[in-house]
C-alpha cells in the first residue's frame, strides 16, 4: 500500500484538482471553491500521511517551528490572499484610469482556444515566479524577506506556507498581476491554479513520494528538497514555482538521483537571519537598522 501511495499520490492529486475543475466549469459551477475544495483535501490527506509514511520520521517531531508556521499559514491564507484578491482588481482600473486606457482592454489572445491560453498563462505566470524567486535568492534585502522561508529545519506540508507577507506580495506582482494588467480571462487563471495548487500544496510533504518523470516537469518534493538545502551549491537551484520549464531554460535545474536528499535542511551556514525568533519577530527583523547583513 505504501509504495502504491509513493507512486500515484502525486499524479492523482494532480490530475483530480484538474478534473474536477474542468467538471465544476462545464456545469457552471463555482470552479474557485472547487480548487479551494481539492486543495483542503490534498493538505489533509498529506498531513495524515506524514504521520504514517513519512520521508524522514525527525521532521514529524516540531523543532520550535510550529508556532511560526501556523501563524503564517493563518497570516497568508486568512488575510494576504483574501486581500490580493480585493486590491488586484482595483489596482488594475486604477492605472487603466492613471493611463487613460480602455476598463475593457484586452491584450490577452482571448481569441485563442481555452487550452493553449491556460498554457500562455502558464508559461507567463511561471516565467515571474521563477525570476522573482531567483532575485529573492541574488538581491540581499530580497533574501532576508526570502529567507524566513528557508529557515525551518526540515520539512512538512504546512510549511508549504512559510512566507513573509512582502515576499509573498512580491512574487504577486511579478507573476500574478501583469497577466491580470493584460485582461487574462479569470478562468484560465484558475484553470492554471487548478494544476499547480496540487503541486505547491505537496512541495513540503514529508513524505517519500517517488514521482518518476513527473520531477523532470514538476517541482515535486523530490526536485524541491534540494532548493532547501543548506548548501548553496544545491539550493539555488529549481526556482519554478510549479513547473520547472523555466529552470531547464536557464539551466538551474538540479536533481541527482542518486541521493534521496541533501544532508542538511535550513539556512546557508554563512547567514546572520534569525530563524529562531517568533513569527512577529521574523516579520520585524525586516525594517530593524541591522538587517540584510
Amino acid at each position: 500500500m505504501r509504495y502504491l501511495i509513493s507512486r500515484t499520490f502525486f499524479p492523482a492529486a494532480v490530475l483530480g484538482s484538474f478534473l474536477l475543475f474542468l467538471h465544476v466549469r462545464a456545469q457552471g459551477g463555482n470552479a474557485e471553491l472547487a480548487i479551494l475544495l481539492s486543495g483542503v483535501i490534498i493538505v489533509a490527506l498529506s498531513s495524515l500521511l506524514e504521520r504514517w509514511m513519512p520521508y524522514k520520521a525527525s521532521w514529524n517531531l516540531a523543532q520550535g517551528d510550529l508556532a511560526t508556521d501556523i501563524a503564517s499559514t493563518g497570516i497568508l491564507v486568512g488575510i494576504i490572499e483574501p486581500l490580493l484578491k480585493w486590491a488586484g482588481p482595483v489596482l488594475v482600473l486604477s492605472l487603466y484610469g492613471w493611463l487613460q486606457l480602455p476598463a475593457g482592454l484586452h491584450l490577452f489572445p482571448v481569441s485563442l482556444p481555452f487550452t493553449v491560453q491556460v498554457i500562455l498563462a502558464g508559461l507567463a505566470v511561471e516565467l515571474g515566479s521563477y525570476w522573482s524567486h531567483r532575485w529573492h535568492h541574488t538581491a540581499r534585502r530580497l533574501w532576508w524577506l526570502h529567507a524566513m522561508h528557508h529557515s525551518s529545519e526540515r520539512l512538512y506540508t504546512i510549511n508549504n506556507f512559510r512566507f513573509h507577507p512582502l515576499n509573498h506580495l512580491v512574487n504577486y506582482l511579478l507573476a500574478v498581476f501583469p497577466l491580470m494588467l493584460i485582461g487574462t480571462p479569470a478562468e484560465v487563471l484558475l484553470a492554471y491554479v487548478a494544476l499547480s495548487q496540487p503541486v505547491l500544496m505537496l512541495q513540503h510533504a514529508n513524505l517519500p513520494l517517488q514521482n518518476g518523470i513527473w520531477n523532470y516537469v514538476f517541482s515535486t518534493n523530490e526536485v524541491h528538497r534540494w532548493h532547501h538545502s543548506s548548501q548553496t551549491t544545491e539550493a539555488n537551484h529549481n526556482y519554478g514555482r510549479a513547473f520547472l520549464i523555466w529552470d531547464w531554460v536557464f539551466g538551474t535545474f538540479y536533481f541527482p538521483t542518486r541521493q534521496a536528499g541533501p544532508r542538511q535542511i535550513g539556512l546557508f551556514a554563512s547567514s546572520r537571519y534569525p530563524g529562531s525568533y517568533s513569527y512577529a519577530r521574523q516579520i520585524a527583523s525586516m525594517f530593524a537598522p541591522h538587517c540584510c547583513k
